[in-house]
């Protein structure tokens, strides 16, 4: 009577085990697919970025700061001069005539010019504005889609936001292979192939290692 019993409660242990393994699995993974496609693919992308040609593309736009904004970029410049942001004023001007959104991020000043860098996934940025005469202008590279998605990959100029992202996305992903491991092993006796698969997924990458990384 006592090992039927034992036996019950065993498997209802294994049952609830069970239950929820498959729960955190399979709601992991429900988060991890959009971006395991997108990492996966990127990751073919990055290991052959020396044959994906790039054909960067290249907008210029030039206008001439108003006397009165030219003025106040003095007055901008504090003890810290060399790490000021452009002023409000500055900023406003500069996406209503160049097209550009230009946070509070430092810019770069000199006695010449003051020179903001603009770096985004997938491209690049610039503007400068000559302190003399207020001639400003505005340049975008854009490297196109392949170039976009390496750099999500990467993280490269994505924010915080991104970052926050691949900080979830990372912790979903140990959470649907650590529920993985678990379900393997519980299904490991009906399949006799599960642990020397596992074990070859570790044995390929590290002789691979071993053998031709120096």
């Amino acid at each position: 009577m006592d090992t039927q019993s034992d036996r019950f409660s065993a498997q209802k242990r294994r049952s609830f085990w069970l239950k929820h393994l498959h729960q955190w699995h399979w709601i992991s993974s429900a988060i991890c697919l959009v971006g395991m496609l997108l990492f996966a693919v990127t990751g073919v992308t990055l290991n052959h970025a020396a044959q994906i040609e790039a054909r960067p593309r290249v907008q210029a736009r030039d206008a001439t700061l108003p006397q009165a904004l030219l003025d106040g970029l003095a007055a901008a410049r504090h003890a810290d001069k060399d790490k000021s942001p452009l002023p409000p004023e500055v900023r406003d001007w500069a996406a209503g005539a160049l097209g550009v959104a230009i946070d509070a991020r430092a810019a770069e000043w000199s006695k010449d010019e003051v020179y903001v860098s603009l770096p985004r996934p997938g491209g690049d940025a610039w503007l400068s504005i000559d302190l003399a005469d207020g001639a400003a202008h505005y340049e975008r590279t854009d490297r196109g889609w392949v170039s976009y998605l390496n750099d999500l990959h990467k993280g490269r100029n994505t924010g915080d936001a991104w970052k926050w992202f691949l900080d979830v996305f990372a912790a979903a992903c140990l959470v649907f292979c650590v529920t993985g491991l678990f379900l393997l092993q519980i299904h490991a006796r009906n399949r006799p192939v599960t642990w020397p698969m596992v074990a070859l997924g570790l044995t390929i990458p590290l002789l691979l290692a071993i053998a031709f990384i120096h």
